[in-house]
């Protein structure tokens, strides 16, 4: 299982994930597709982003049972505690900008 969320991105990147992915809302995208495509598709958001943000969530044999990334300016940031992904809330206003991960499983 594959998770896109997107924010304030331009329609041609909304057009390229709709090819390999259902939009089941405004802005999220979800699909069932290889470790191969996903890893392309998030090429395709870090890409065309532009000021916009994304969070990319796929499952994997992790404790929680699955793994994240994201781009783009956002208050939500992750974070690694004892060994967990979590995610961190800044306060304020301004925007926090996260450096890009590239985890592959």
């Amino acid at each position: 299982m594959l998770v896109i969320a997107v924010e304030n991105v331009p329609p041609r990147l909304r057009g390229r994930l709709n090819v390999y992915l259902i939009e089941i809302r405004t802005g999220v995208y979800v699909g069932d597709v290889s470790k191969r495509v996903r890893e392309m598709l998030w090429e395709q958001v870090c890409s065309f982003c532009k000021d916009g943000n994304a969070a990319l969530i796929w499952s994997t044999s992790t404790e929680s049972g699955f793994d994240f990334v994201t781009i783009g300016p956002n208050r939500r940031v992750p974070v690694i505690m004892d060994g967990l992904k979590l995610v961190a809330i800044h306060p304020g206003k301004e925007k926090i900008m996260p450096e890009v991960m590239h985890k592959s499983d």
